[in-house]
């Protein structure tokens, strides 16, 4: 392990967020908030402990896998550390544990708060804490391979380590190159839902800060009733429509960009992506308007709304689903664990992972009636090769193994089942809200501090596709 390379990283990474901690400053000053002085503290902080560890290490250009996942995961360790300052300086949350709980919430897109009265926070450290999700969004390796060129040499190994999804799709030679047009993308569909949003009646800040929640699925609010506060139909179908973008694999949206515009529909995982969507909401629709609204564009509204921001793991909410039928809840707690599009900025387990296991338990089927049969898995034309099958594979059983686990901790802890199952899954798949006490109209302030932590971790190891974290457990990681 080049510990110095992996702290040379870390310290470029600390100068960004340090930078980025000036960016709420003005909406403090227009509002005439006393965060500013936070800020500027927590920023300095950051700045001259990132700048020490970027100027006193050397740093080696051939970087190697072993690199890539340290700092891709103590990355997001010492962003959320960090992060967390303004929320401790400027006494808006005290408690160290549950400052860094909402912090790593924010950079891992999970959304989850310990907040209770939102609306009371100043206007600074609100967009602080939307500006996580969306650093965190795209991922802040890929940002530092946008502006950092001189690391083109050894980025493909950060790239991979930190892109989420089971297929890193790599659109131009260059890594570099590679980065800078997916953030591009990224800017420039979150420049259009903020303006959308503002022409629907939000303020700048408020389309800024929603913006930043939507694009990166993440689901802060600067309402305490998140979306439903609103309570306004073009509000809510523009946020569904920027939600499902968010989701998709953001590739798709630069060839579409680009001129193709039938890249989304010969798109196997983005077809099936869609066709969850229809059937959860269908499904979860004809309980909610026979139940609940008994009037169909409402029905429609609220449902579809719930099912995209679960599925896409965003987590906002303008109805309490807590409410709905059993059958309605258990759906969208089995989307939890689904997620956005691989190459999306979603959570979960990726729809391509879902899609890839659906088709190889059919393969297995046919193998069974047929047992000479070759019958290889396929998306679309393309042949998947074993060895992805078998790491697929895998990785379902950790997500599931880790979900357990979470589980039983949490409920060890005094928690109810439906409240350690829906935390443990809202954390593990980044969605924010859960099921019982904390659902969509509750928070995770009444975690225990220990709870919390837990949580934190499968956050963590959620946003990172748990083998970039877990590698790093492993004694051979650190082995010659």
């Amino acid at each position: 392990m080049r510990f110095t390379s992996v702290i040379h990283i870390l310290g470029f990474l600390l100068i960004f967020l340090a930078v980025a901690m000036l960016l709420p400053i003005p909406f403090s000053i227009f509002y005439g908030d006393a965060d500013i002085p936070a800020l500027l503290i927590s920023a300095g902080i950051t700045f001259l402990v990132g700048f020490v560890g970027f100027k006193t290490t050397p740093f080696d250009h051939d970087l190697r896998p072993k690199e890539g996942f340290a700092v891709v995961t103590f990355g997001w360790l010492f962003f959320s550390l960090f992060g967390s300052l303004p929320f401790l300086f400027s006494g808006t949350i005290p408690s160290f544990t549950d400052a860094f709980f909402e912090t790593i919430s924010g950079f891992t897109t999970t959304g989850a708060t310990i907040l209770t009265n939102i609306e009371s926070l100043p206007h600074g450290i609100l967009f602080w804490r939307s500006l996580t999700h969306w650093i965190g969004g795209m991922g802040i390796i890929v940002l530092s391979l946008a502006i950092l060129p001189f690391l083109g040499v050894g980025g493909m190994q950060l790239f991979k380590a930190e892109v989420p999804g089971p297929v890193k799709d790599k659109l131009t030679p260059r890594i570099t190159q590679t980065a800078k047009i997916l953030w591009g993308v990224y800017v420039l569909i979150s420049a259009a839902e903020a303006s959308l949003l503002m022409l629907a009646g939000m303020s700048l800040f408020d389309a800024l800060c929603h913006t930043f929640g939507t694009m990166a699925t993440g689901g802060f609010s600067t309402r305490s009733a998140s979306i439903g506060a609103y309570n306004s139909a073009t509000i809510d179908y523009l946020i569904i429509f920027f939600m499902i973008l968010a989701g998709t694999n953001f590739a798709l949206h630069y060839r579409f960009l680009r001129g193709d515009f039938r890249a989304y529909f010969r798109n196997k995982e983005f077809l099936f992506f869609l066709f969850i969507i229809g059937i959860a909401t269908l499904f979860i629709g004809i309980n909610t308007f026979t139940h609940h609204y008994h009037n169909f564009p409402t029905a429609l509204q609220k449902t579809l709304f719930q099912v995209v921001s679960i599925l896409t793991t965003t987590g906002y909410s303008t109805a309490d689903y807590g409410g709905w039928a059993f059958s309605s809840q258990f759906v969208l707690f089995i989307m939890m664990f689904m997620g956005g599009c691989a190459g999306s900025t979603g959570g979960g387990m990726k729809i391509m992972r879902i899609l890839l296991l659906v088709k190889f338990v059919f393969s297995e089927i046919t193998r069974l009636v047929h047992p000479h049969a070759v019958v290889p898995v396929r998306i679309g034309d393309t042949i998947v090769p074993r060895d992805v099958v078998t790491n697929l594979l895998g990785f379902f059983v950790l997500f599931l193994l880790l979900f357990i686990l979470g589980v039983l901790v949490m409920s060890a802890m005094g928690l109810d089942m439906t409240t350690s199952f829906g935390a443990v899954a809202a954390s593990l798949g980044n969605i924010g809200p859960g099921l019982g006490n904390v659902g969509p109209t509750d928070n995770y302030a009444q975690i225990p501090w220990i709870g919390k932590w837990v949580l934190a971790f499968l956050m963590l190891l959620g946003r990172l596709e748990i083998f970039t974290v877990i590698i790093l457990f492993s004694p051979s990681y650190w082995q010659k």
